[in-house]
């Protein structure tokens, strides 16, 4: 079957969103351009890092004055608090999430790829081949990529509050924590 690449440059949205309730929440990663609305299943950790690198990654770019500062400040104009386009249909669930930067288009560029293939055959970065795993491809310019760290980071800390001994949730019925060697806290 040939690779299905699901492209937005400089979308009118990019978000990461969830659906559900502390402790059972599923999170997505959703991209809507003019008449085209892709989301990809991904996993809390992946939201987290994904937002830790792209801020790296711009800080990075600013360090070396590769951009300058004020292109990669978040603009007012570009908050985004409301919840994720219905209908939620994902296009898969990424197993592996690619990061760049396209000096070219001066665009940071985010990949997800389709956890349901071998990821020995995820290919390079911005690879249109048509041999590989389904891709969400992003595109985006600095402030609207410092935008998306800011969401995603309040939508990852929007969960369960964490154990302050082993970081992991805190679950209402109670939570064994392993640093406690099992005593419930």
């Amino acid at each position: 079957m040939s690779r299905r690449i699901y492209t937005h440059d400089h979308p009118q949205r990019c978000v990461i969103g969830t659906v559900g309730e502390p402790g059972d929440r599923s999170f997505f990663l959703q991209a809507r351009s003019t008449g085209q609305l892709n989301a990809v299943a991904i996993d809390k950790q992946q939201a987290q890092l994904l937002a830790e690198r792209i801020e790296d990654l711009l800080d990075d770019l600013v360090e070396r004055d590769l951009i300058p500062a004020v292109d990669a400040q978040l603009r007012a104009d570009l908050l985004d608090d409301e919840p994720l386009d219905l209908p939620i249909q994902p296009n898969f669930r990424s197993g592996v999430l690619g990061l760049g930067w396209n000096r070219q288009q001066a665009v940071v560029v985010i990949e997800a790829f389709d956890a349901g293939v071998d990821t020995r055959d995820t290919p390079d970065l911005e690879s249109d081949s048509t041999a590989g795993p389904d891709t969400l491809r992003i595109r985006l310019d600095p402030a609207a990529a410092r935008e998306f760290v800011r969401r995603s980071r309040t939508v990852v800390a929007a969960g369960l509050p964490t154990c302050p001994f082993c970081q992991l949730a805190l679950d209402p019925a109670g939570h064994v924590c392993p640093r406690a060697n099992g005593y419930r806290r």
